[in-house]
């Protein structure tokens, strides 16, 4: 489960960094401005992205690790 939470993650924060930059240009181009890009920028949201998606992925497997097995299968 944790791997596809990264996956999926992941594959937001390169769909997010990319319209992210599509939108930049796009509004630099319009006011006749140098599109500027910044790599700590886009590193910032890919990386808060999959961290995001990392917790939201451990969370819930680590409070059902503490379950009983017929528990978990329970609530599910």
């Amino acid at each position: 489960m944790r791997q596809e939470s990264l996956l999926l993650s992941a594959l937001g924060g390169v769909a997010g960094v990319l319209l992210g930059a599509v939108a930049t240009v796009g509004y630099a181009i319009a006011a006749g401005q140098p599109a500027v890009l910044p790599l700590v920028a886009v590193l910032a949201g890919f990386g808060v992205a999959v961290g995001v998606g990392a917790l939201a992925g451990v969370y819930p497997a680590v409070k059902a690790a503490h379950l009983a097995p017929a528990e978990a299968l329970r609530t599910a």
